[in-house]
């Protein structure tokens, strides 16, 4: 596998940014982040001012290899999203287009942002956003996530970036990163103007909420847990506001299994912590199960047929067993790519595990 590696040098070309910023189309500007729309579409569907951070705060270095802005639109349920559009210089015409999202509870300054500046750096146009309720995307209560209404964000981030007048919208495919993969793979079976699908260390958070780790959740476990969920709902009803879980990530005792090890070293350290993100120590409501108890969101994974479907998992991972079971299910043309030696966390941000090479190669194939 050949290992890619992030540039590591920062500028301000300020000719192709406001080039590009001229070329989408500026909707709104609050603290100096821009909010940018295309066409028709714009005046129909402005979104709201979000605060906006300025600064470079991603866990990445920022590539000299692209344009950066952050933008704001819309899903179909009014939610305000807000994401990081890359653009890849001295590209002319209307070119294919990739939206990205996950992990699940993560940021898109984290392993998304990731993946759409290497990906723009290799040519194409790419959107990380930040799931509804999440980062620094609307939404209110803060962080709780929905089957439904996070599916949904996919598709409303298909709706901007095919607005965009640089953007061939017969060309553009989605990227799902752990959590998100399914949501990806749910959201792509029913949108079909999405033509290929990639979903790397991809969960079934359907799966793993409503069944346990390996399926290994009784039907009196699941409905101990349905009670103490439905209870909760009394107390943030007299409260006027959720509870939240105990903070994500925050220490380790010595007795976590590997998997939470991995997440502490990314979401805890320096490698990966972001202050916005939910694992980050930060936490999801009690109740965000909820949702997610009675609505398998890969009941209708062959319907991605007769678009193909890229799935990457570690060798190593303690959820590779979702991305093995979606691949069965799935139809053709699909493709199970295992790596070696990897655990589920490497494939967020570790560029000689990550294989861009074979992903700018799917993509490249199958968004002609």
């Amino acid at each position: 596998m050949t290992s890619q590696k992030t540039n590591q040098e920062s500028t301000n070309d300020v000719p192709a940014r406001r080039t590009f910023l001229k070329q989408s189309g500026a909707c709104a500007a609050a603290l100096g982040a821009l909010t940018v729309t295309g066409g028709a579409y714009a005046a129909a569907n402005c979104a709201p001012t979000l605060a906006l951070a300025t600064e470079w705060d991603k866990t990445f270095e920022k590539s000299d290899k692209v344009d950066h802005q952050k933008v704001t639109f819309k899903n179909r349920y009014g939610i305000t999203l807000a994401a990081d559009l890359y653009h890849p210089k001295n590209v002319t015409g209307k070119i294919a287009a990739l939206v990205i999202s996950g992990p699940f509870g993560a940021v898109k300054e984290q392993s998304s942002g990731l993946y759409a500046q290497t990906m723009a750096e290799r040519g194409f146009i790419t959107l990380a956003f930040d799931p509804s309720y999440t980062g620094e995307s609307g939404g209110e209560h803060r962080d709780v996530a929905s089957p439904d209404i996070n599916t949904e964000d996919f598709s409303a981030a298909v709706d901007f970036i095919g607005m965009l007048p640089s953007v061939d919208r017969e060309r553009i495919g989605v990227i799902g990163i752990c959590g998100w993969g399914g949501m990806a793979l749910n959201a792509v079976a029913a949108d079909k103007r999405v033509k290929a699908v990639v979903a790397s260390t991809m969960y079934d958070m359907t799966r793993v909420m409503s069944k346990g780790y390996n399926d290994s959740m009784t039907s009196e476990q699941r409905t101990q847990v349905l009670e103490q969920l439905s209870q909760q709902r009394w107390k943030d009803a007299e409260n006027g506001k959720p509870a939240y879980q105990p903070a994500y990530n925050s220490g380790l005792k010595g007795d976590e299994p590997q998997f939470m090890v991995d997440y502490h070293d990314y979401y805890m350290t320096p490698r990966g912590y972001h202050k916005r993100a939910v694992n980050s120590g930060n936490a999801w409501t009690i109740t965000n199960n909820i949702s997610f108890m009675n609505m398998p969101i890969l009941t209708y994974i062959k319907e991605i047929s007769p678009r193909p479907v890229l799935f990457i998992h570690g060798e190593n991972a303690h959820s590779r067993y979702f991305s093995e079971t979606a691949y069965a299910a799935a139809a053709q043309p699909k493709e199970l790519m295992i790596i070696k030696g990897a655990n589920h966390v490497d494939l967020y941000d570790r560029i000689d595990k990550i294989p861009f090479d074979r992903i700018t190669a799917f993509f490249g194939e199958h968004l002609k």
